[in-house]
């Protein structure tokens, strides 16, 4: 029952509503409602609100629960009262909760006696199974506030790993996908947040997109978005609007492709020539090196430059990698300018006598937008 309900959250409450990633059937939608309203007492525009702050509003302190801005201990163990608290901004509601449900049974029922609904399954627990009914239901009870208002919000931003890089301190969970449908994979959802798949790697499992693949063959969903994958030609070779296009989307993956392919080997090849008090300074920034710019503080770009002034080979990465990463960031130059930039930074790549940045300009050329 307990998975029921989790299943809702992140299929109904965040990919539908909060995202609108899907469209469910209307049977569907409703059901997921009436579950949620049973079980958590949650009411549909309140968590959609708060969780568009979140994104919205990301580790500041007008974030509802950032681990980053209130600590760990708080988060994780006082989630339901952040959302609870927040719930109650009344601007938060009118900003963040458009688009919810908002027809007689959400007004007159569900948003009006959030309450009435976890009572009854409280007596309906225990007229299944008697006074052990009452574990029962404090069990389906705090599932929902724990995992999910206190592990992905709370260690979902402040331990575990990241494929991507953006401005939050988003990481990814394992292994506990089973428990939480999906949504340990939150560093992936940062990046993509509008998409209804959250896994990226081979090796991860969504359990919450194989619900939703389900539902699609059986037409009771249609998906809107996904992550775009990109899609690199062999044979082309002119870096052309398209190519920019391709880049700009995909700017996340080109980002971590950059950090697997260009600096992690020649982060490695220093290491090899490094004597151990350098080893050990190298492989204490290595993060460093791949950390959002905006996520350093004083003490990490003071080690950062450290290590930058001891090996040109690692500063002239890092320098190729900022000068890549402001080609996204500079919003009001036209395309045509975007453009002559990322060819002038394929050139000076690809003259810069490191292979691995050689071999980097090189695939960025092969480019090319792809529909999903």
């Amino acid at each position: 029952m307990t998975h029921v309900t989790i299943a809702a959250v992140t299929i109904f409450l965040h990919r539908a509503q909060a995202h609108r990633a899907l469209d469910l059937h209307p049977v569907i939608s409703h059901f997921f409602r009436f579950w949620l309203w049973l079980t958590t007492g949650m009411v549909t525009k309140q968590w959609v609100a708060i969780h568009r702050k979140h994104h919205a509003k990301c580790e500041t302190p007008d974030d509802p629960h950032s681990p980053q801005v209130l600590g760990i201990h708080k988060v994780l163990w006082e989630g339901a009262e952040l959302y609870r608290s927040e719930a109650l901004n009344l601007e938060t509601l009118k900003r963040y909760g458009h688009g919810t449900p908002d027809d007689w049974l959400e007004s007159h029922l569900y948003a009006r006696y959030d309450r009435l609904g976890v009572m009854l399954m409280l007596f309906a627990d225990l007229a299944l199974f008697g006074i052990v009914g009452l574990t029962v239901w404090a069990i389906q009870l705090l599932w929902i506030p724990f995992w999910a208002a206190g592990v992905v919000n709370g260690l979902g931003h402040y331990w575990g790993y990241r494929n991507y890089e953006p401005r939050d301190a988003s990481t990814n969970l394992l292994p506990i996908g089973l428990i939480i449908g999906g949504e340990e994979l939150h560093n992936n959802h940062h990046a993509f947040p509008s998409s209804a798949k959250l896994s990226n790697r081979w090796w991860e499992f969504d359990i919450g997109w194989l619900y939703i693949r389900i539902l699609t063959i059986l037409r009771l969903a249609r998906v809107k978005k996904i992550a775009p994958i990109p899609q690199q030609l062999p044979d082309k070779q002119l870096i052309d609007l398209d190519t920019l296009r391709a880049v700009v989307l995909s700017r996340l993956y080109v980002m971590a492709d950059f950090g697997r392919t260009v600096v992690a080997p020649v982060l490695r090849e220093e290491l090899r020539k490094a004597d151990n008090s350098r080893c050990r300074m190298l492989k204490r920034t290595k993060v460093l090196l791949l950390r959002e710019a905006a996520r350093l503080d004083d003490r990490d770009r003071a080690r950062l430059r450290s290590v930058l002034d001891m090996s040109q080979a690692l500063c002239t990465v890092y320098e190729f990698r900022m000068s890549l990463q402001s080609l996204w960031n500079h919003t009001t130059v036209s395309h045509e300018k975007l453009l002559v930039s990322l060819q002038d930074w394929c050139v000076l790549a690809e003259a810069s006598g490191i292979q691995a940045l050689q071999e980097f300009a090189q695939s960025l050329r092969g480019y090319s937008v792809r529909s999903v």
